[in-house]
Order: structure tokens, then sequence, then C-alpha cells
């Protein structure tokens, strides 16, 4: 199944279905409520001001045929009828039409009501009883109060030009989702250059720009990855040969130790590729389930100094270490000794007999800063910047012979960035400068 075929949904699992349904709930619902306040409105507000004009009608009529006669009562009524455009009729007690004589015994309500106002056979009826009871007053096809009926076209206008804006919400919503959906989908095929192209401010932009933050992190590690792989398979495969080829001149040569003497020094160095991938590994890890902690940065360089003084005597060598800011870090303290300790190794492992490594620790108000040097030979301006690279040397030969296997400054440059902070070498001439520099405790908070 093709990747466009996965992502076309049925339309009753589309979210277009899913708008589309909720904007008919909703208007449906309006509906609704708009009809049961009408209703409430008419009969809270309109029946009693249509009572209170029939009421008055009512008096009016009765006491013009009481006090001037049918002929008054006639022009009276007839002048209503006129204005209004109903019929409007003065009855007697059992519904005798006062001016016409016919019953209009249908236009009263059932007993007991005293009124009513009601609409059958197409017209509105209305009547209502005299407080003696000796009169009717009864009106037919008079305005009614308006009727729900009366405005649908009206919201039939609404609900169309809420269907084309609920569909255009519906557009600028679902088609950002589905594209970024299928880019997901082609990133999680192996496509991993592939963005979603969006400079929307909103959630969708937020999360158009999330994925595209973690499709570059992702990209940059599962290469990282590959090219460490790679370089791993590179590099296993000489000592892994000089071994054989001297457990085949084991067999033969009558100088047994010279053989095993090759093969030991081939398995310490597959030992320590091996050691260093394992801390590549341990370094990339999660540094919270690490155990992060308040660190000094002097301290830990002061146990660094120890441990390595030792080494640096055997070279003929001296570590002189100059300034102790005061300041402290968020970090894994482990982590931070094998960075430094990586760092000052290599610079031993460079420098000439009877030197010194400086070691300066200095800082400002928002990071520490350590730079160590040694006084060797440096190394090529255009590798600067390739020898924080995993197995990159800048003198191979040289490496064989020191028993480096190129992951030194590569743990040392993943550790710092773990904790937020940045490593940088510049020829120093002589020698080579290497520079640590990591966001103090209160800085880090503040970002």
């Amino acid at each position: 199944m093709s990747l466009r075929e996965r992502l076309r949904l049925s339309p009753t699992r589309s979210l277009y279905f899913a708008v589309f349904l909720a904007m008919v709930g909703t208007l449906s619902l309006s509906f609704f409520v708009f009809r049961q306040i009408s209703v409430r409105l008419e009969r809270k507000h309109f029946d009693p001001v249509y009572d209170r004009l029939d009421e008055l009608q009512l008096e009016t009529a009765s006491r013009i045929l009481n006090n001037d006669g049918q002929k008054a009562l006639a022009n009276y009524l007839t002048g209503l009828d006129r204005i209004s455009g109903a019929h409007h009729y003065l009855l007697d007690a059992n519904g005798i039409d006062l001016i016409g004589g016919g019953s209009k015994a249908e236009l009263l309500p059932p007993y007991p009501a005293s009124k009513w106002r009601i609409r059958t056979g197409g017209h509105s009826v209305a009547a209502q009883r005299s407080e003696d009871g000796r009169y009717w007053f009864a009106a037919v096809g008079q305005p009614s109060r308006p009727q729900i009926w009366t405005f649908l076209p009206y919201y039939f206008l609404v609900l169309g030009a809420t269907g084309v804006l609920c569909w255009l919400a519906s557009v600028a919503v679902v088609s950002p989702i589905r594209r970024i959906a299928a880019s997901i989908a082609l990133f999680g095929q192996g496509n991993l250059s592939v963005r979603v192209p969006s400079k929307r401010q909103d959630e969708i932009g937020q999360l158009g720009a999330s994925f595209n933050q973690m499709g570059e992190r992702l990209q940059r590690m599962i290469i990282s990855e590959r090219r460490l792989l790679a370089d791993i398979s590179h590099e296993l495969r000489s000592p892994l040969a000089r071994l054989k080829f001297a457990a085949k001149l084991g067999r033969k040569s009558t100088d047994t130790d010279a053989a095993f003497d090759r093969i030991d020094r081939d398995v310490d160095r597959i030992a320590s590729l091996v050691a260093g991938i394992v801390e590549i590994t341990l370094v990339e890890g999660d540094p919270e389930a690490q155990g992060l902690e308040i660190v000094s940065l002097g301290e830990v360089l002061d146990e660094v100094i120890r441990d390595s003084t030792l080494e640096a005597e055997v070279r003929g060598c001296r570590i002189a270490l100059n300034g102790s800011p005061a300041g402290e870090i968020l970090g894994n303290r482990e982590l931070l000794r094998r960075a430094i300790e990586n760092v000052m190794r290599n610079g031993i492992r460079y420098s000439p007999e009877q030197s010194t490594i400086d070691v300066f620790l200095v800082g400002d108000p928002n990071a520490a800063e350590i730079a160590i040097r040694d006084y060797g030979s440096g190394v090529p301006e255009d590798t600067l910047t390739r020898i924080f690279d995993p197995f990159f040397r800048a003198e191979e030969a040289r490496d064989a012979q020191g028993g480096g296997s190129g992951l030194g400054l590569s743990i040392a440059k993943r550790a710092v960035q773990v904790h937020h902070g940045t490593i940088t070498a510049e020829n120093a001439l002589p020698g080579l400068r290497v520079r640590i520099r990591i966001p103090f405790f209160k800085a880090t908070m503040q970002d």
C-alpha cells in the first residue's frame, strides 16, 4: 500500500467529516435554542401586549355600543379592519355578532377559557371576554406574533455562511495536519531530509517547527551513528588483521614470546577501542538518568590533575595549574571528569619530554573556562575542527605509536555538549590549546 493510500482516510474517519458533524450539531442546537428563546419571548413579552390591546379594544367597542349604538360600533370596527387588515367582531355571551347577527361561536375558546390566541385554517384568531361576561371581542386574520418559520431564510443564510467559514477553518486546520502527517510518514520511511514547510506562528506552526527540530536532531544523530559504525568497522579491521597475522606467525615462529607480545598489543588496542565506544555510548545517554548534581569545576580539575601527574612524570613532563574561580555547575561529575581527563591525556601524549602542560582555570559571571595547552607540534590548521571527530588522527603514525584510539577528544566534546558547553582547539605556536567553556549553575537556570 502506498503512502498516499495509507494517508487517505475513509470519509467517516476524516477530520473534515468531524468538523462537518460539529458544524451541523452546533447549528442544530442553536436552532433549537433559538426556537425556545423565541417561544419564551412571545409568551412573556409579546402575548401580554396583544392581550392588553384586545382588552382595550373590547372596552372601547362595548362602550361605543352602549353609548352610541350599533351604527357607531360598526364604524369603529370598520376602522379597525382598515387599519389592521383583520376582521373584528363584537359578540354577545353566546357568540352572536352584534352587528351582522350571525353566529361566530367558532371563534370563541372552549369553556371555561376567557381568551385565546391561535392559528387555525391558515388564519390567526384571537378572542377575549369582558369582565362581566356580556361581550366577546374577536379578531380573525389579525397580524399575529412573528413565527419562527418567518426567519428561516435568514437562518439558512447564516447556515450557509457558517458552513463556508467552517469549511475554510477545516481546510486551514486539517490540510496542514495532513501535510505534517505525510512528512512524518516519509521521515519514518527513511527520508531523513524531509521537513515541514510552514511559517505559521500558531499551534500548528509550533507542531511543524517541533517536528523540524526533531528531524534535525535525529538526522544528525543517525548520520553520526552511521559514520561511527563505519569508522568502527574501519578501525577494527587493521588490529584484527594484525592479530590474525600474529596468531599465524606464532604457530610457525620459534620466537613465541615476540608473537604473543604482538598479540597482546593488538588485544590491548582492541580493548581500548571498545572501551572508548562504550564511553561514547554512555556520554550520549540521558544525562539526567546518570544523575545530575551541583559540581565544583575546580575540584574536578584538581582531581584530574592528581590522577594525570604520574603519567606526565613518566614522560618527563609536569602539569602547571593557574587560577581557581568560584562557581558551580549542574551536571554529571563523572562525565565532566572524563572530558577534562581526555583532553589532559591528549596534551600529555603529544608533549615533548621535559616540557610543561599549562592548565588555566578562569571564569566570568556566566561560565567557567578551562584551557589546557601542550608544547608539542600542534596540528595542521585545516584539521583543527576535525580533531573532535571520532577516530580522526592528525598524525596517524604518531597516534599508532601512542596507542590512542582517536576517540578521546570526541568523547570530551560530547560530554561538554551534554552540559550545554563548548570545546574548541587552536594552535598555540608551539603546541595546541584546547578550551572548555561550561555555564555556571545559576546561568543555566536563568536560561
